[in-house]
């Protein structure tokens, strides 16, 4: 059985990332990172970019964005720094919750066990 994005020749994804192996040291994209478009694609553009363009009109983790392409999670991470760089996606963390005070918490605990 044959993986997606693994078993793809290396040339066609050395092709892809015209050549790089990584992103950079300031690449904002994690696996949870949710990307947003920030224009639609124009023409002459590179297919993968057109492609990233069309999935994250709404927000979209960077790893929904790989298994989508059936590319490796780091050519996406490559291709998705070109479209930062170039300001046509925007990138951030997804919330997270705040974590309640314990004590709070020991006392919601209290009220239930007297319940």
């Amino acid at each position: 059985m044959s993986r997606p994005g693994r078993d793809d020749a290396p040339d066609r994804l050395y092709t892809v990332t015209q050549g790089r192996s990584s992103s950079g040291p300031d690449n904002p994209f994690d696996l949870v990172t949710l990307v947003v478009a920030e224009c639609a694609p124009m023409p002459g553009m590179q297919s993968e970019h057109t492609a990233i363009l069309r999935l994250t009109e709404a927000p979209t983790a960077v790893v929904e964005i790989a298994a989508e392409l059936r590319l490796p999670v780091s050519i996406t991470k490559i291709l998705l720094s070109d479209l930062h760089a170039a300001g046509r996606v925007s990138a951030r963390h997804p919330y997270t919750a705040a974590v309640p005070d314990p004590d709070i918490l020991e006392q919601v605990l209290v009220g239930l066990r007297n319940l």
